[in-house]
């Protein structure tokens, strides 16, 4: 049978790689340097997967933009030089990118995540020569607005068509469906099946495994 889809486009954190650890502890890290109330945790995650720009306008709706910033330096710091929390690729994802670009796939990633940070742990992980294209929240426009796909979409020559989302949150799903994209989800990340359905994915996948075998 012939593939239905030429271009994958996969979110990275909670999809590739498991950094929901890390994440909220370097929020905690960068309210408490701010001296600003923190949200909770559940609220942290409900942000992953946004840039931070549009994280802090759900998380501190009511802080000066002077205490924005102070969070958002304090996080990237810990984020990117202090916390040494692990973040460890979920099981199956290097195998499994890898048989998909054998079997023909385009690859490409779609992140909240800014420039510097997707480069760093790209560079410490197997999977960089596998990606056609990348995008981060910082050089376009954050989830769940669509540019991010239409930008990825046009650099590799796909069509709409031809192209599919995967990701583990409402954002990716929404851009996908504003993009006019297929979207799968995966229930393994930040983010549960029942409060992705709505967007009306293919499928919600609980293991990277389940995800490549959705494509065989």
């Amino acid at each position: 049978m012939a593939r239905e889809y030429d271009l994958v486009i996969f979110d990275w954190d909670g999809t590739l790689m498991d950094s929901e650890t890390k994440i909220v502890r370097c929020f905690q890290l960068a309210a408490q340097d701010a001296n600003v109330n923190y949200p909770g945790d559940q609220a942290i995650r409900n942000i992953i997967g946004l840039g931070l720009a549009e994280a802090m306008d759900a998380i501190y709706p009511d802080e000066s933009m002077e205490i924005r910033n102070a969070v958002v330096e304090s996080y990237r710091e810990h984020f990117l030089f202090r916390d040494q929390t692990e973040m460890p690729l979920f099981p199956g994802v290097p195998e499994g990118l890898s048989a998909l670009v054998e079997n023909g796939y385009q690859l490409a990633v779609a992140t909240g995540k800014a420039r510097r940070g997707l480069d760093r742990v790209l560079k410490d992980s197997p999977l960089q020569h596998l990606f056609h294209s990348t995008r981060c929240a910082d050089e376009t426009r954050s989830k769940p607005h669509p540019l991010m796909i239409e930008e990825i979409i046009h650099e590799t020559g796909a069509v709409r068509e031809r192209t599919i989302m995967v990701g583990d949150s409402v954002f990716d799903l929404e851009m996908a469906r504003n993009a006019g994209v297929d979207s799968l989800a995966v229930s393994y990340g930040v983010q549960p099946c029942d409060r992705l359905v709505s967007y009306r994915p293919l499928g919600c996948m609980e293991s990277f495994n389940d995800v490549c075998e959705w494509f065989r």
